[in-house]
């Protein structure tokens, strides 16, 4: 008999945007497993934080997250060759880790619940992994969606996310400089590449942990804050052990 895999996203961090779906769906679970990245605490913290509020009753299990080796990925900026190779084995390994923990935790026929951040559809691997556990263990996924981070974003600095007429891009720091488009967002940029790309006077709306105590903002125009964003961001990784950030890039 086949397990419900229930993907839900549980928003940028703020426990309060939790949709009342997430919370039938967290109740329902038999278990939510916790993928447990080393040095990210907070991480681990602020998602426990959201099942105490919403879903006291259900289990959490932590399952320890398989390192990744971002040596091959240095200077790729597309999704090919040793970076794809590299992503896929990271992810076969979490898969593995998964399903032992399912198979230990969650009966046959039973729900297993996966917090995500932001919404499942967004820049997230977890359906690629439930993927591959469902090629070893019979398991329908079931999504429920949540607040992205560009929505907590736009919300945090009292903005439209769009402009009359115009489209909008979402991209990684690593396509941004294939990107010439108006209105741009940018996810996974380590490296702050908006330095490299942007305009001088198009305007960066930034802002990291998103919903939570520790989130800053920061916006202007690129020539007058992008270094203050880059030390900033640097700064609050050492600080925290871990960052969560994402931008909209806006040309006049």
């Amino acid at each position: 008999m086949s397990r419900t895999a229930l993907v839900i996203g549980i928003g940028a961090g703020d426990p309060g945007h939790v949709t009342v779906g997430a919370i039938d769906a967290m109740r329902a679970a038999d278990a939510l497993f916790l993928l447990d990245k080393p040095n990210a605490g907070t991480l681990t913290g602020i998602r426990q934080e959201i099942v105490d509020r919403h879903a006291p009753d259900t289990p959490v299990v932590l399952v320890p997250d398989p390192p990744r080796d971002r040596s091959a990925e240095r200077g790729a900026s597309r999704p090919d060759g040793a970076y794809a190779a590299n992503v896929g084995a990271w992810h076969d390994a979490r898969a593995a880790a998964l399903a032992d923990a399912l198979v230990e935790h969650v009966p046959e026929g039973g729900n297993a619940g996966f917090l995500v951040w932001g919404d499942p559809s967004l820049y997230d691997s977890t359906l690629r992994v439930i993927d591959r556990v469902s090629a070893t263990i019979p398991l329908v996924p079931k999504v429920i969606p949540g607040i992205t981070s560009v929505q907590a974003l736009t919300a945090a600095h009292a903005i439209l996310l769009n402009r009359v007429g115009e489209p909008i891009h979402i991209t990684t720091g690593r396509r941004l400089h294939e990107d010439d488009g108006r209105n741009t967002v940018v996810m996974l940029d380590a490296d702050c590449t908006f330095r490299e790309t942007a305009h001088p006077d198009d305007h960066i709306y930034w802002g990291a942990y998103l919903g939570t105590p520790d989130e800053i903002l920061l916006d202007g125009p690129v020539s007058e804050v992008g270094d203050l964003i880059a030390r900033t961001r640097a700064e609050a990784r050492e600080k925290h052990g871990w960052i969560m950030d994402v931008y909209l890039l806006r040309r006049p």
